[in-house]
C-alpha cells in the first residue's frame, strides 16, 4: 500500500537525501509546510515570519517500509528534544514535525512518539499534526545534495551510510 507523511528534520538539504536512500520510500519532495499562508517563497519562509516549517514530503511502500519503521529512522537524523533547530541551523522553520493526512497513522504516531520520550528526561519536542498546507520549495532546494554534494548538511556521513546497507 502506498502511504504518504511529511517531515520536518531541520535543514531540508539532507532530511531529503537520507529519506531518498531508504528502502521502501518511492519518493520525496522539499517544501514548506503548516505555514500561515500559501505558496510561500524561501526567502518568506526565511525572513517573513510565516511559521512554515523545512519539510520533506514522503512517498513510501507500507509493504516493505511501516510507518513505525520510517519514524526510527527519522529519529536516528534529528535530534527529537530540540525547539527550532536541528545542527546549526535555528528559527521556526528548522523546527520538528511530523505532520500525517491519514488520521490512522496518528495512533501509529503517537505510540512512536511515547517509545521515543523514554530514552529522553526532556520532553519531545516533535510537532505532531494533521497537514493543514505544503507547499512545494523551488526547484533548486529538489535534491540539492545531488546536484550539489559539498552541500551543508546537519546529518553526519554516517547515517547516510547507515541507511545505504
Amino acid at each position: 500500500m502506498i502511504k504518504e507523511i511529511y517531515l520536518a528534520g531541520g535543514c531540508f538539504w539532507g532530511t531529503q537525501k537520507y529519506f531518498d536512500l531508504i528502502k521502501g520510500v518511492l519518493s520525496t519532495e522539499v517544501g514548506y509546510a503548516n505555514g500561515k499562508t500559501l505558496h510561500p517563497t524561501y526567502e518568506d519562509v526565511c525572513h517573513k515570519n510565516t511559521g512554515h516549517a523545512e519539510t520533506v514530503k514522503v512517498i513510501y511502500d507500507n509493504a516493505i517500509l511501516t510507518l513505525p519503521d520510517l519514524l526510527n529512522l527519522y529519529y536516528d537524523v534529528i535530534d527529537p528534544v530540540s525547539v527550532n533547530r536541528q545542527g546549526h541551523d535555528s528559527g521556526v522553520q528548522y523546527r520538528t514535525g511530523i505532520y500525517y493526512i491519514d488520521s490512522l497513522d496518528l495512533e501509529n504516531i503517537q505510540s512512536s512518539i511515547a517509545e521515543l520520550q523514554k530514552q529522553y528526561q526532556e520532553a519531545i519536542a516533535i510537532e505532531v499534526l494533521p497537514l493543514d498546507n505544503f507547499s512545494s520549495a523551488e526547484e533548486y532546494h529538489q535534491k540539492y545534495l545531488d546536484k550539489n554534494p559539498g552541500g551543508y548538511c546537519h546529518i553526519g556521513p554516517d547515517k547516510f551510510k547507515k541507511v545505504q546497507r
